[in-house]
């Protein structure tokens, strides 16, 4: 419980269902600097990778492979999957799927909020989660990281290896695989930029006009004739070239040969935090105030050069059944962290009739890094979710729907809720072409939710959030603003839906001017469509 309130403790997963205890997830340690898994069999020392294993529906296996998804709205039935430790894996099953004529697609993390993986189309799914291993490759300059690699695996090792990092996700159990190809961000963001900013090279199994399956590396380098391959995969989104089998991250501009020198070093300690606020002590004009102040402080607080970007925060808008607000986070924990925390509290409790609960921990950066966000959802949910970028705070119209759906007394279901991230700093210093990711000038996000059990509520929880996002943009056809859009990475299959959409194409939210180049690269290295779901990057 936390103290004073008398309420279970504010968390994601409370949030989502409202209090079922917290998954426990051991992040196994791996040896620090291993070489990659792909290496010769043959040669001493290297351990064998895991498969190929090819598991079809009679294997014992196969339920696991299939179903471990995160969104459990979504559970596929694949005719095999196809285990895979090596690159050379990948193309032998991607091969064998083209010459059958399969559907075939490939999971990495499996946190896909849409049914990418598992449309019951999708005949053959190629798992990566063996190829974990995440080394220095001095010949690249640069550490390599296998599309399997869970974030906190990244983490773990880039930084006791190294004392380095990449500014990616805040949820350790997420796959690199996945994030990286839609830009994630996390709470290092704002001051180091997105993890596609650090993206050197690519390693991808793609799939010619005669059908033939290869891998391919391609780089940034501005000489290199794949780079257009690289660039798509700097926020283009999953599934729509081919299948990355292994990235390469080194910060532009990093010189010399010390790999300690080549990724930026995460600060060595954090001040993580969760504050609360009693929902009861909320009514329309303070709940308004709140959520003004948090934009007018992220307005204020996101140009590149402003100390305050090494302060994360998510501000949390849960429904007024779940009893309290909430706001998570952390400051690099250098000299002023605390009054860095203190002001942005200060700013965002002015005028607020309600004293926050608050509790933070000072803590080493990697600890806070595997620990994650307090309370993220398991495997255990049925989900949906919409998102949008924010040049500037919620209007006031907007926060007066938010506060109408939140306290909405007609929907009896106390999960659900709107997370408002800060965002912009560094993100912003790179021009909207010079990767696929165009979302360059945004100062927040914001992720809309909701969580439950039951396959026989999924109407009426989906018709909730749906009404509630039409209603937050009704000014803009249901969905945001052209020139604000959305984030590829919790992808939302409603947008290409006009009886959803009535306002700005699909592909103009989530990519914008990027989308025509984006069309080319689909042309050129996957003409055959091998590689599409409901929201991937159509053949021009």
């Amino acid at each position: 419980m936390t103290e004073g309130t008398g309420r279970p403790e504010h968390t994601r997963r409370n949030v989502l269902r409202g209090g079922l205890a917290a998954t426990a997830a051991g992040i196994a340690v791996p040896a620090v600097g291993a070489g990659p898994a792909g290496a010769d069999p043959g040669e001493a020392g290297c351990p064998l990778p895991p498969g190929p294993a090819k598991v079809g529906r009679d294997d014992p296996r196969h339920r696991s492979l299939a179903s471990r998804g995160h969104n459990r709205r979504f559970v596929g039935r694949p005719e095999h999957v196809w285990v895979v430790g090596t690159t050379e894996h990948v193309v032998r099953a991607v091969q064998e799927a083209v010459d059958g004529g399969k559907r075939v697609t490939v999971r990495s993390g499996g946190h896909c909020f849409e049914d990418f993986t598992a449309d019951p189309a999708v005949q053959v799914v190629i798992d990566t989660s063996a190829m974990t291993d995440v080394y220095y490759d001095p010949g690249r300059r640069a550490f390599a990281v296998e599309a399997g690699a869970l974030l906190g695996e990244v983490y773990r090792r880039l930084y006791l290896g190294w004392g380095v990092t990449i500014p990616a996700g805040w949820c350790p159990t997420v796959g690199v695989g996945g994030h990286v190809l839609g830009g994630g961000f996390g709470a290092l963001s704002r001051t180091m930029g997105l993890v596609v900013d650090h993206l050197h090279a690519v390693e991808v199994v793609v799939v010619d006009r005669t059908g033939r399956a290869r891998s391919v590396v391609a780089t940034r380098e501005a000489a290199d004739p794949n780079r257009d391959l690289w660039w798509a995969h700097t926020g283009g989104g999953g599934g729509s070239f081919g299948i990355v089998t292994r990235y390469w991250f080194r910060t532009p501009g990093a010189r010399g040969d010390d790999p300690a020198r080549l990724l930026p070093a995460p600060p060595p300690t954090v001040l993580s935090f969760t504050i609360t606020w009693d929902w009861d002590g909320f009514d329309t004009a303070s709940f308004a105030r709140m959520v003004r102040n948090y934009g007018e402080w992220v307005e204020r607080n996101s140009a590149p050069d402003s100390p305050s970007t090494r302060l994360y925060s998510e501000l949390q808008l849960n429904r007024r059944r779940l009893g309290t607000l909430g706001m998570i986070g952390q400051v690099s924990a250098a000299s002023g962290a605390e009054r860095l925390l203190d002001d942005h509290l200060a700013v965002i409790n002015r005028g607020v009739p309600v004293t926050p609960v608050r509790q933070v921990r000072n803590q080493p950066w990697l600890a806070s890094a595997l620990a994650g966000p307090p309370g993220e959802p398991g495997p255990v949910w049925r989900l949906k979710a919409k998102s949008a970028y924010l040049r500037r705070r919620l209007s006031d119209r907007q926060i007066d729907v938010l506060h109408h759906h939140l306290t909405r007394t007609d929907y009896d279901y106390q999960g659900g809720m709107a997370n408002l991230f800060s965002f912009g700093g560094r993100v912003n210093t790179v021009a909207p072409d010079a990767t696929a990711t165009p979302h360059r000038d945004k100062i927040m996000k914001i992720l809309l939710i909701n969580g439950w059990e039951d396959p026989a509520d999924d109407h009426r929880h989906i018709t909730w959030l749906r009404e509630l996002y039409h209603d937050l943009y009704a000014d803009t056809g249901g969905v945001p603003a052209p020139g604000d859009g959305a984030f590829i990475n919790y992808p939302d299959a409603d947008l290409a839906d006009p009886a959803w959409n009535k306002g700005a194409p699909w592909h103009t939210l989530y990519y914008r001017d990027n989308y025509a180049r984006l069309q080319q690269v689909k042309a050129r290295w996957d003409p055959r469509d091998v590689f599409r779901h409901a929201l991937s990057v159509r053949p021009a």
